[in-house]
């Protein structure tokens, strides 16, 4: 325990990408530096700091077990009366994901803020240090507890439902799709570590061969990356059908970034005929955080009426 008088803890666990990585001989960047060579990067800042070496990754190549050991990780320090707050140093390939996952699995009694950086350690534009300064600041105030989990990144302090990543090369990369407070009443508790859930991409004229591809490579869910508010065309309708009558849930996002998803339109392959079809309608979350959501309601057995309600959303109070 803290004695009194002593600055917060804050816990920081590193998991690699790019605010860890540097550029090597090759001209290649990978992530090379520890949690206390981070912190060592840090300006003054009025907290102590605990560094967890969890994972040196590059984002992409994250799996759901890897999410979920930064879940639990969290947790560890979620459980821990000496630690003020946790902030969670995260590739930005696939920050969404991860910080969702958390987000859901978690009752946020104290702050918990990712951040990470666009430019490498060595880049002369680093945004590694300053983003990882303000994710403390954020961490050490109470309030943001209330807010669930958080991104804290150029500049911006963002929650992690509906995140998403919005520049490859600008500083200030994330944006959110629409802020909401979800509370669906459901336990998000169970690992996800063996679920698997694909993200098919529709384009104009596509057929559902991938969509049947990952049928028969026995995925327990499918997110469609759709056109539009969430659109497709009757043969992508028609594999939905198919999925619904094997038990398959489909959830349908879009790849337009921002905007209020509404499944409207018909046409046969529209979405108000996927859903008719049997699909699930993501109202807000994007393919990526759909994918994530999917995989908890998944892994806690959740009955399909209550997967078709988590999918939607109420504003902010």
């Amino acid at each position: 325990m803290s004695g009194q008088g002593e600055a917060p803890l804050v816990a920081v666990i590193a998991t690699g990408g790019t605010i860890a990585s540097r550029r090597g001989a090759d001209g290649a960047s990978t992530p090379s530096l520890s949690g206390e060579d981070l912190l060592a990067l840090v300006p003054q800042i009025s907290a102590r700091l605990k560094p967890v070496d969890l994972m040196a990754k590059d984002s992409s190549s994250l799996t759901l077990a890897d999410m979920q050991r930064i879940s639990d990780a969290v947790g560890v320090e979620l459980n821990d009366p000496a630690v003020a707050g946790v902030v969670i140093l995260h590739g930005t390939d696939a920050m969404e994901e991860s910080s969702l996952l958390v987000h859901l699995q978690h009752v946020i009694s104290k702050p918990v803020v990712f951040t990470g950086a666009q430019f490498t350690a060595d880049h002369r534009h680093a945004d590694g240090p300053a983003n990882l300064a303000q994710a403390i600041e954020t961490a050490l105030d109470r309030k943001n507890a209330e807010r669930g989990v958080l991104l804290s990144f150029g500049g911006r302090c963002l929650p992690a439902w509906g995140l998403y990543k919005r520049s490859a090369d600008a500083a200030d990369a994330f944006r959110s799709a629409r802020p909401v407070a979800h509370d669906s009443g459901l336990n998000f508790a169970a690992p996800v570590t063996a679920m698997r859930v694909d993200i098919v991409a529709i384009h104009p004229g596509c057929d559902a061969t991938h969509i049947d591809a990952s049928l028969q490579a026995g995925a327990g869910g499918i997110v469609l990356a759709a056109l539009g508010s969430g659109n497709a065309n009757p043969g992508i309708a028609a594999a939905v059908k198919r999925c619904a009558e094997r038990g398959v849930p489909v959830v349908v996002s879009s790849r337009v970034p921002e905007g209020l998803l509404v499944a409207s339109y018909g046409g046969g392959g529209g979405g108000h005929d996927l859903v008719a079809a049997g699909a699930i309608h993501s109202s807000t979350l994007r393919p990526g955080q759909a994918r994530i959501l999917l995989a908890a309601l998944l892994a806690g057995k959740t009955p399909a009426e209550k997967i078709i309600s988590a999918f939607k959303d109420s504003p902010l109070s």
